[in-house]
């Protein structure tokens, strides 16, 4: 991945990124490309004569909850793409998730439910690039969780379809192409395109970078670029330890030591799953000897007062209940917000051995960010976003701030009369009992997982720029170039 992004960067001094097999693409040559769809308003000649003037790339991003499209049209006016517009296009929520890991052993069925997607594609994509505009599709936590013999099945069929019956060429076997996406590689894409629409990467200027993190349903990533001062005696300064956390990175001309890593099993569905079972090994801890209790309401500080749930909680294979019981969870008469933090602190197993100090949680080594990432910018995407933006946050709140939001939105009734002067605020809370749950599991992931101090200011965002967050973009950008594993499809003409 590494060698696929730097590719894709080099200076067009020291290599062409992009070698069409035809000729005839549109602003070829240092041509000015007369046709609008082929056009672009910033310049009328491409910086290169080796790369046509404007270029689409396609990434479905295949998720634990459902799939999107990103159509991304770049233009080469400069030395490096500049994005100019995404269209981005997801799949209709359904009973079950929407993405391919919910359609298990049905394979074909999981690949004909991205046609809604690709369709977006084939609407958008003026008819002369099509032939030349790469399609790559990322599965990611949902798939992992499915075995390798149905998840194999799925991308399979996926492969078959896309290139039988539409247009594009799709990125090869070989280059991950229709792939399950190692997590690291998640985390350190969603970190380019950040930096990229920040405009901290990209250029010569050594610009401090922004930290990321993000929240999906089955898994949480983080990335950051970490400072460490030099020694007191003069010495060679602390450095980042070595192993599989270490990304180096060459990208625009810059050296990056990143800090990643990606928890599997703690996104923000897969941490509802840990609640319950922390629910009930309480409940069958305080009645060893009896399962009369199963049949009653459960009382859950997590949700909402007032609110119930009928849910099916996963065990382990040998536990004595059995694999998985069926219980009603029932959320307290009032707010418990403070119990239910200890809930998801609990979740994080901050107790687990740590073999290489400092250690964040469930004994993963990570820098100290309130030593070496201080006072540089922290974003917060996907589910971060998706929870606090409707309930009427800013885009830039204190770690503080967010806890007194969680303790508010716990207390419900009179507490939540805050909420009426925030459109959908109400509905959203009414319709998402888990809310509480929710709030509090980001606000110990951040403060007791991560270790980042209560006063932190983080910020939120869905997009920069009027471009999509997340790792779609870093991970199109090698797509630029035909040597990240793919030709262009060149029809016969008769």
């Amino acid at each position: 991945m590494k060698e696929k992004v730097q590719a894709a960067w080099m200076n067009q001094g020291q290599r062409a990124r992009y070698t069409p097999s035809a000729s005839t693409l549109p602003g070829v040559g240092g041509n000015v490309a007369l046709d609008p769809a082929t056009s672009t308003t910033r310049c009328t000649k491409s910086y290169s004569k080796d790369k046509p003037l404007i270029q689409y790339a396609l990434m479905v991003d295949a998720g634990s909850t459902g799939s999107r499209i990103h159509v991304y049209r770049f233009n080469n006016c400069g030395s490096t793409p500049e994005l100019e517009d995404e269209i981005f296009e997801m799949t209709a929520k359904r009973d079950g998730g929407s993405g391919l890991s919910s359609y298990k052993g049905d394979a074909e069925g999981a690949a004909k439910s991205l046609d809604v997607l690709m369709d977006v594609a084939v609407k958008n994509v003026p008819d002369k690039l099509k032939s030349c505009t790469p399609v790559a599709v990322k599965a990611t936590a949902g798939l992992r969780k499915l075995g390798p013999e149905m998840s194999e099945a799925i991308l399979k069929a996926v492969r078959t379809r896309l290139e039988t019956v539409y247009p594009f060429p799709v990125v090869s076997e070989a280059r991950g192409g229709v792939q399950v996406m190692d997590g690291k590689d998640e985390g350190v894409y969603a970190w380019i395109t950040t930096n990229y629409l920040l405009g901290n990467i990209g250029g010569p200027d050594k610009t401090p970078t922004a930290a990321v993190f993000d929240l999906g349903g089955g898994s949480t990533q983080i990335v950051f670029q970490p400072t460490f001062k030099q020694a007191p005696d003069g010495g060679m300064p602390e450095h980042m330890q070595a192993g599989d956390h270490k990304y180096s990175l060459k990208f625009g001309g810059r050296e990056f030591d990143l800090y990643q890593h990606s928890y599997l099993g703690y996104g923000l569905m897969e941490a509802r799953n840990n609640l319950h079972r922390e629910v009930v090994q309480g409940m069958h801890e305080n009645h060893p000897d009896g399962k009369a209790w199963l049949s009653k309401p459960i009382s859950n500080p997590c949700l909402h007062p007032g609110t119930s749930r009928e849910i099916v909680v996963q065990l382990n294979e040998n536990h004595p209940l059995g694999k998985s019981v069926s219980v009603n969870m029932t959320g307290p008469a009032t707010g418990s917000p403070t119990q239910c933090r200890a809930l998801a602190e609990k979740t994080l197993k901050k107790e687990a051995e740590c073999k290489l100090s400092p250690c964040a949680f469930n004994g993963v080594h990570q820098p100290s960010l309130a030593k070496t990432f201080a006072r540089e910018d922290v974003y917060l995407f996907s589910y971060f976003y998706d929870r606090v933006q409707p309930l009427g946050m800013p885009e830039s709140f204190t770690l503080r701030e967010l806890k007194d939001l969680t303790a508010r939105v716990c207390e419900g009734g009179d507490a939540w009369k805050v909420f009426e002067s925030v459109p959908g605020a109400l509905e959203e809370l009414r319709d998402r009992p888990e809310t509480c749950w929710d709030l509090n599991f980001m606000l110990a992931l951040l403060h007791t997982g991560y270790e980042m101090p209560i006063g932190r200011e983080v910020k939120i965002a869905k997009k920069i720029r009027g471009n999509e967050l997340g790792w779609c973009l870093g991970a199109s950008l090698p797509l630029l170039s035909q040597e990240s594993g793919w030709k262009c499809r060149v029809q016969q003409v008769q």
